[in-house]
């Protein structure tokens, strides 16, 4: 009987230190869910109603089987309480109030005990893989890992990282990349999260990050700092653009990224399954960075909208095809480059906008100011485009233009007020006739033109202005991106979403901090309404118990 004992013992702890070895993961997990395994059991043989604990000790193997029970002075529950007698017996000395231990005997696990807790050893020691799996990859995202392609399930490349699985799902692949069963494959880890399956590790070969990486592997400047990679932008399998910047004035980075005879750059674009990759040098400047990421096409003029965040870019008419790319992949990829939206055009077609907007500000000027067309056009020439430009600026400096003097300055701002009282009384009428409330235009920043705009948007109360969101208010729209066919023909725009049609009043170029005292404004009376409604509720009460 010692000797089978024995055995068992030494088989538990083998049992565990096997599985401990082969799943990676702390024995002592094991042993927890071997004495879980084994009160379960105990349970099932005692009577699931008792709490039964048991204890293998990790180095002997010995087994140790109780139940715990409370000392009352009268017994409700029979399974886990015993009365000041019965508990003195157990243990001498015992109190009302105290839990003491029962010692069990050992079970002898029958075929189905030992199925049953052969499933809680599994399941416990599952979980414990799984957590260790996590720990491991948690905080290992942005690392560029490389694995055994295992399956491709519905065009999710399976990839056996070792200790883990990861998936490169098929958006996140290089296009026409074929993806092999047994092939070494190199990916971003992009993201890691906590699933009842285990850990899913979600690997790209798409990402720009992906090439960043590549970089820093090839080039060791980039490594060790020296040369930095501000932005990228790719279009995985055709072209990228990276834009690169030197801490070391005396190193070149477009050249040290390219190595000699093109050997670094050639390594990251047989890993990218020929990727071309244009290395551009980045500039704080955004029109001359925008000028290098037009490369290679030639640009003759850039004119910047802050406001907007869009740029127009002029270029020769025979470099406009090149500046586009096919399918205008060029432009596309330098407008993420540099975080702008470029507009691509010739220089006849620069010229003919400017005629355009050169003639609409005149007109506007001639018919609003009560002046002669040369009068009118020379505004404009000056750089004036609205008219609060001519009504709220310096004084002096409207008189300082060539061939005004301090008297039509004068007159030409007065003009310029009085034109803009009109438009606002004009909006005003507008407005009303709308049924937007007058509380609105007691609100900060806002126009009686937003105001009509507001109400043509069916925004017409202060609760209907005040359960806006601030993006919602102010939010510029946003143009749709262009994206790549399926077949040779132009680009074309994909249908707008919800998000790309922007705030009410976008076309306004209010700011947050705008906006969100606009929505506070709103809101204000639902506070003068709690305080009021406050007191009149509790005065009622009063009088209701007198």
């Amino acid at each position: 009987m010692a000797s089978a004992i024995s055995a068992n013992k030494a088989e538990l702890l083998a049992i565990a230190n096997a599985v401990a070895s082969e799943k990676m993961i702390d024995k002592s997990i094991v042993i927890e869910a071997m004495e879980e395994a084994i009160q379960k059991s105990a349970r099932n043989r005692y009577g699931a109603e008792n709490d039964i604990r048991a204890k293998l000790d990790p180095l002997t193997g010995d087994l140790t089987l109780w139940r715990v029970v409370e000392v009352v002075e009268e017994v409700e529950d029979y399974f886990k309480q015993v009365d000041l007698k019965q508990g003195e017996k157990l243990q001498p000395g015992a109190k009302v109030g105290d839990f003491i231990v029962d010692p069990l005997p050992p079970v002898d696990l029958g075929r189905i005990d030992a199925q049953s807790a052969k499933q809680v050893i599994f399941q416990k020691v599952r979980d414990a893989e799984r957590e260790r799996q996590y720990e491991e990859f948690k905080d290992r995202q942005g690392e560029v890992i490389t694995g055994v392609i295992k399956s491709v399930e519905f065009g999710h490349v399976i990839v056996n990282l070792g200790r883990a699985e990861g998936v490169i799902r098929r958006d996140q692949q290089i296009p026409r990349e074929a993806a092999r069963v047994g092939e070494r494959v190199r990916a971003l880890i992009t993201k890691v999260e906590r699933n009842n399956r285990g850990p899913q590790i979600f690997l790209s070969r798409a990402h720009p990050d992906f090439m960043k990486k590549l970089f820093a592997q090839e080039v060791p400047e980039i490594y060790d700092n020296i040369i930095e990679i501000k932005a990228a932008a790719r279009d995985p399998g055709s072209r990228a653009k990276i834009g690169v910047i030197s801490r070391d004035s005396s190193i070149d980075p477009v050249g040290a990224c390219v190595g000699m005879k093109g050997s670094r750059v050639q390594a990251v674009v047989q890993e990218l399954q020929g990727e071309k990759i244009d290395i551009i040098p980045w500039s704080e400047d955004t029109a001359t960075f925008v000028v290098n990421a037009l490369q290679p096409a030639t640009v003759s003029r850039v004119v910047l909208d802050e406001d907007d965040g869009r740029i127009e870019v002029v270029v020769p008419d025979d470099q406009l095809s090149l500046a586009i790319g096919r399918r205008g992949q060029n432009v596309r990829l330098a407008s993420q480059l540099t975080g702008h939206q470029i507009d691509i055009m010739t220089e006849e077609e620069a010229s003919e906008k400017r005629s355009k907007e050169f003639a609409e500000r005149s007109k506007m000027f001639e018919e609003e100011l009560d002046v002669d067309e040369t009068l009118s056009q020379l505004l404009v020439a000056e750089g004036f485009a609205e008219l609060e430009e001519v009504a709220y600026v310096d004084l002096a400096e409207l008189a300082s233009i060539e061939g005004f003097d301090e008297e039509l300055a004068e007159e030409l701002q007065s003009r310029a007020l009085e034109a803009l009282e009109r438009q606002e009384a004009a909006h005003r009428e507008v407005r009303r006739g709308l049924g937007v409330e007058d509380a609105l235009a007691e609100i900060p920043h806002l126009t009686e033109a937003m105001l009509v705009t507001l109400g043509k948007a069916g925004i017409k109360t202060l609760d209907d202005l005040a359960d806006l969101a601030t993006d919602e208010l102010i939010a510029k729209k946003r143009e749709a991106p262009r994206r790549r066919n399926n077949t040779d023909g132009p680009p074309q725009r994909r249908p707008q979403r919800e998000t790309d049609k922007g705030g009410v009043l976008g076309e306004y170029g209010l700011s947050e901090e705008q906006g969100n005292e606009i929505i506070m404004a709103a809101r204000a009376h639902w506070f003068e309404d709690e305080d009021v409604s406050g007191p009149t509720e509790e005065a009622a009460d009063a009088d209701s118990t007198q």
